[in-house]
């Protein structure tokens, strides 16, 4: 193929993937193979929507050398034993998409794939055995996987998938198919256990919740607002994004500066702001999954890699109190600890997400999600382990350092 040619797909087909909601941010690589001998691959650490041809790297299959100043996905090795294993393979797409990521946590491969799932993917969708994110251990637990099942998938453990096509259209069509087929694999599972037919995540999150959460009373109702801070003052918002109360930061006074009455929740934000000098963003998420893991009320450990980097090596659980609001907000914030833990369960309320800025709580908050579904939906298997404490660190540190500058 021509090499303009298969930049300009390779761009296309990131924002594709954005758009479609398989990958988000930086997360995740694209290739297309151009010859017996090369392949172009997406860069490392950049934003998919603002790509254009000439940020797409050509690499060499064999040696992985590669031409200019732009560096390639770290994930380039892996890219390069997918075209040196299926020489019928033209196109690899790596993800982060929701559904493979749940099942990843859990280790298992899935086998007895039929209809037309079967006719796209294969009769099976391997597990890889976990390596830390662009390493050899990673991709040496791919090509093992590869070389046992003729699947044009591998769902990587703690991870995402990687999706392998004859062509684009091809690679597309096998990553959306993973995702109803992760889908139908979950479901099996809890209408097996429960003898009721479900096809929403929502019923396992409760079932499990259900299971699981603690013989005590209810923590009292919180109302969710979102949150930016400016200079001095936390702006809240409602969920449809109207401002409904600018407040000063200061932590021993309730100055209402715009709104019709100071919220209770107001002081978390504040609690939080004050205690981390690196936040101006929170998002107070109450996503199915995210509510669900509250009502559990448990530590949250990573089950997957962008879990670790993003969210922290553990988010707790505590509770607010909006009837003891100065108080019980200071306690809550050193709940959320230091810097690289950005989330932090509020018991039956879901979870406050936070960042830098509103794009980076977001962040947080989509990982979070993630993670909590993986954790509940692991318990209809009997629970999933944790990624290793020395492996969440440094990938919390590295992506710190590194990788969140480059997006």
């Amino acid at each position: 193929m021509d090499i303009l040619e298969a930049k300009k797909i390779v761009v296309e087909a990131g924002k594709k993937l954005v758009e479609t909601g398989l990958i988000a941010r930086t997360w995740g690589n694209v290739s297309c193979r151009i010859s017996d001998t090369q392949f172009v691959i997406t860069p490392s650490g950049r934003d998919y929507i603002s790509l254009t041809p000439d940020d797409i790297v050509t690499v060499n299959l064999y040696d992985l050398a590669y031409e200019g100043d732009i560096k390639p996905s770290s994930e380039k090795g892996l890219h390069a034993q997918c075209y040196i294993l299926r020489p019928e393979v033209n196109f690899v797409i790596h993800t982060h998409q929701a559904n493979a990521s749940i099942v990843s946590a859990m280790g298992c491969d899935i086998n007895g794939i039929e209809g037309e799932s079967k006719e796209i993917v294969g009769d099976n969708i391997p597990v890889s055995s976990y390596g830390l994110p662009g390493t050899g251990k990673l991709r040496e637990g791919v090509v093992a996987a590869l070389k046992r099942s003729d699947s044009k998938a591998v769902i990587m453990k703690s991870h995402g998938a990687v999706c392998l096509g004859t062509d684009y259209d091809d690679a597309f069509k096998v990553a959306n198919e993973v995702e109803k087929i992760c889908a139908d694999y979950i479901f099996k599972k809890y209408e097996a256990l429960t003898e009721k037919a479900t096809s929403t995540f929502a019923d396992v999150y409760n079932y499990v919740a259900d299971l699981k959460k603690r013989a005590e009373m209810p923590a009292p109702k919180l109302t969710a607002y979102d949150s930016v801070k400016i200079d001095d003052v936390a702006i809240l918002s409602d969920k449809e994004g109207n401002v409904v109360a600018t407040v000063g930061l200061c932590p021993c006074c309730d100055e209402l500066i715009t709104g019709d009455k100071y919220p209770s929740e107001a002081d978390l934000h504040k609690a939080i702001y004050n205690r981390r000098e690196d936040v101006n963003a929170i998002i107070h998420s109450e996503q199915d999954a995210i509510v669900a893991a509250s009502k559990v009320g448990k530590k949250l450990k990573p089950l997957l890699d962008d879990f670790a980097q993003i969210v922290g090596v553990t988010v707790n659980c505590a509770q607010f109190d909006p009837n003891y609001t100065a108080k019980s907000a200071k306690k809550t914030a050193k709940k959320l600890g230091g810097k690289g833990h950005n989330a932090l369960l509020l018991k039956d309320n879901g979870a406050v997400c936070v960042g830098p800025n509103k794009d980076e709580a977001s962040a947080a908050e989509m990982v979070m999600e993630k993670n909590c579904k993986a954790i509940l939906a692991g318990e209809l298997f009997g629970g999933s382990k944790p990624i290793g404490k020395l492996d969440s660190v440094l990938m919390n540190v590295v992506y710190r350092l590194k990788y969140s500058k480059q997006k």
